[in-house]
């Protein structure tokens, strides 16, 4: 698994950072704007760090368990490299809605979990490419005698 994702140590928050960031989650999650938007302007643009933190220590110790009786296994790896993964699209301010923050995903999920070395990625989606066409073209075969198009990789 490639360590390109978000590993450092969690170093402690600030307790006044961890009631600022609290706050706020919990009023956004009550539906309280007013008082999500007046811990937003209290806090400033320490806010998004402040929810990374958070957000780290949501990800981190849920995704990094050990499932095969104490001992590290291929499913603690995948959840610790999906958790970090999720960390760090929020760390980029992906907009996961639009086309290219789904595509970015999937770029990245490609480089995290798929590759175990960066300039395999390209690779890896060329296959992933074939799979799917091939998958696609047993699903929906072309009437006899009709051209096949396909795109070309890039």
């Amino acid at each position: 698994m490639p360590e390109n994702t978000v590993t450092a140590p969690l170093a402690p928050m600030e307790p006044q950072d961890v009631a600022d960031a609290f706050a706020y989650i919990r009023a956004l999650q009550a539906d309280d704007i007013d008082t999500a938007c007046a811990v937003a302007d209290d806090t400033g643009p320490e806010l998004h760090r402040l929810l990374l933190d958070v957000a780290a220590r949501v990800f981190i110790p849920v995704t990094a368990v050990d499932d095969c009786d104490g001992e590290p296994c291929a499913h603690s790896f995948l959840a610790a490299a999906l958790g970090r993964l999720l960390l760090e699209l929020l760390c980029h301010g992906e907009c996961l809605a639009g086309a290219p923050g789904i595509a970015q995903t999937i770029v990245r999920f490609t480089e995290n979990i798929l590759t175990e070395e960066p300039g395999d990625v390209a690779g890896v989606l060329r296959q992933l490419e074939a799979i799917g066409m091939e998958q696609a073209m047993e699903a929906h075969p072309a009437p006899a005698g009709a051209p096949v198009e396909r795109t070309t990789g890039v």
